[in-house]
């Protein structure tokens, strides 16, 4: 038993040694390579990137903070150990994990201070613990992360959803941009946090904190890796000359039928005649431009035609793509649909085939094979 008891022991402390070593590694990886390792066409958000990789090494020192309350025996030194790091977590852990999922969000620049404001009663209760050498409040401390746990979903779940309608008004191209991965990581920091929380008696506690690190780190490297950086100025408010024609436009109820046909006439010239559409990662501000008007009558069109930007984009390159794919079979030349897909302005096959089905109603396959059918 005894025997079991430290080879249990020896394989804990491995692989505490490997979450240490591993936050360690990718916060220096981070703050040293200047490029991406696994997506090298994508420029991370700069402001994603600081945060991750504060937070990467708070997660290494606050490893190295802990290590002796495994090696003192229990007592008041393996207290005051533990509630310090309690402390160090509310102070800096807790706040730059919740600073990370605001920063994945780039739709516009969210204020940090209500994380401070939402960690100032634990942080109060914490040096309430450690000045007077008592825990008996910590069920409150423990009650009220949880308050905050679930305020912070329902926040967190909210702004994902509008952060998607924002994507789709102004990006055509969404790979590397989509919304799921926001609920992922909301997902794997919450649940990791609710353990962290409310594990305090299970027996294999520390073992799954480790695990939940792991995946921790894994995720938001890879997040960051492959999410692309939208602060152009396509993702920034707009100019104070647009606000005054926004505000005129809605005192007016909107665009008027005449703007309206203005406007379609002029992506028919700029856009669909151009074959504009075509471009990969086109933007709303981009086609705004090269229409001549600006970002706000434009998407205020495709609203009072029904449709997002995304979707206008996505039904022209669709188009593209039957037509080319019609002559391609009639001069019987070889071709793939993943090429017909690049060439119809998709960068992502997997982005194509979505966008196809919901247009078409149907896989890139079956339609293959029934137009097949149908020609031969």
């Amino acid at each position: 038993m005894y025997e079991q008891q430290i080879q249990e022991d020896i394989l804990f402390f491995m692989l505490y040694a490997a979450v240490t070593m591993l936050s360690l590694i990718a916060c220096c990886y981070l703050m040293f390579r200047k490029g991406n390792a696994f997506a090298p066409d994508i420029t991370t958000p700069p402001r994603l990137r600081r945060w991750t990789i504060a937070f990467l090494a708070i997660m290494t020192l606050g490893h190295l903070w802990y290590l002796p309350s495994y090696f003192l025996p229990p007592g008041n030194e393996q207290l005051m150990c533990k509630l310090l790091g309690g402390l160090f977590d509310c102070l800096t852990t807790i706040p730059f994990a919740i600073a990370i999922l605001f920063t994945m969000l780039q739709d516009r620049k969210r204020s940090l201070w209500p994380i401070a404001v939402m960690m100032a009663p634990l942080v109060a209760g914490m040096v309430i613990c450690i000045a007077t050498f008592n825990t008996d409040i910590m069920p409150m401390l423990l009650l009220y992360i949880q308050v905050v746990g679930i305020g912070l979903i329902i926040y967190m779940v909210h702004e994902v959803i509008r952060y998607g309608r924002w994507l789709r008004d102004n990006y055509a191209d969404l790979e590397h941009k989509e919304m799921w991965q926001s609920f992922v990581a909301l997902t794997v920091i919450l649940v990791a946090f609710g353990i962290y929380v409310g594990g305090l008696r299970w027996p294999a506690y520390e073992v799954i904190i480790q695990v939940c690190d792991i995946i921790i780190i894994c995720f938001i490297l890879w997040r960051v890796e492959t999410l692309s950086d939208l602060s152009s100025p396509q993702a920034l408010s707009d100019t104070e000359e647009e606000d005054t024609e926004s505000s005129e436009a809605m005192e007016n109820g909107g665009l008027s039928q005449h703007i309206q046909d203005k406007i379609g006439l002029l992506l028919q010239k700029h856009c669909i005649d151009t074959q504009l559409y075509l471009q990969h990662d086109l933007t709303l501000m981009q086609l705004a431009k090269a229409v001549g008007t600006n970002r706000y009558y434009l998407s205020l069109y495709f609203s009072c035609q029904g449709i997002t930007y995304n979707a206008y984009i996505n039904n022209l390159r669709i188009n593209h793509f039957v037509e080319i794919y019609s002559k391609a079979v009639a001069s019987r030349r070889p071709f793939t649909a993943q090429q017909l897909a690049h060439d119809s302005g998709y960068r992502s096959y997997s982005t194509f085939s979505l966008a196809f089905k919901q247009r078409m109603g149907e896989s890139v396959s079956g339609w293959v094979k029934k137009a097949t059918s149908l020609q031969s």
